[in-house]
Order: C-alpha cells, then sequence, then structure tokens
C-alpha cells in the first residue's frame, strides 16, 4: 500500500470513486460480487490504495 497516494485522497472522494465506478458497470448490465464489494470498503476505508483494489479484482478473475 502507498501511504501517501491513499492519505492524499480523502474517505469521501474514494467513496464517491466506488459509487461511480459501480454505477457505471450496472449501467453496463454489470454487477459486483460480494467480494468485490468487500474490497471495495477497503480501499474506501484507506486500507488498501487502488492498485491494490485492482489486483484483487484481477486476481479474482484470474486476469493476471
Amino acid at each position: 500500500m502507498t501511504t501517501s497516494t491513499v492519505a492524499t485522497v480523502t474517505e469521501a472522494e474514494r467513496e464517491r470513486r466506488v459509487a461511480e465506478a459501480i454505477h457505471s458497470g450496472e449501467m453496463e448490465g454489470l454487477s459486483v460480487s460480494p467480494a468485490g464489494r468487500a474490497d471495495a470498503q477497503e480501499y474506501i476505508a484507506g486500507r488498501i490504495d487502488s492498485d491494490e483494489l485492482v489486483a484483487r479484482a484481477r486476481a479474482r478473475y484470474g486476469l493476471d
């Protein structure tokens, strides 16, 4: 986790970004799995950064 990256983006901003991403996916007919939502909550809380969030999603779907 890159502390400086996480620290420069507020929790509210991370929450807004996640909500927008979920909404965008839903507009395309996609849904977020419970595991994906749990990872998103970790990101919103600042416990992981966006790189880790993406890495987890890629690993979950075998894209690594």
